[in-house]
């Protein structure tokens, strides 16, 4: 599952920078991206949970 890897990599690096007490600007654009990866897992989970039923 290399997107699932990607994915779960880009989101901890996001994790980090807003550790790093960012501006108000980059850490709403830090919020977002986190949201949009969120959903990306989610998409990929419900996916791979269907792939999953139609193989049973």
């Amino acid at each position: 599952m290399p997107a699932v890897a990607k994915l779960l990599t880009q989101k901890e690096q996001l994790l980090a920078r807003l550790g790093t007490d960012p501006g108000p600007n980059e850490r709403a654009e830090i919020q977002a991206l986190l949201a949009k990866i969120e959903t990306a897992l989610k998409l990929l989970g419900a996916q791979n949970s269907a792939a999953a039923g139609v193989d049973e």
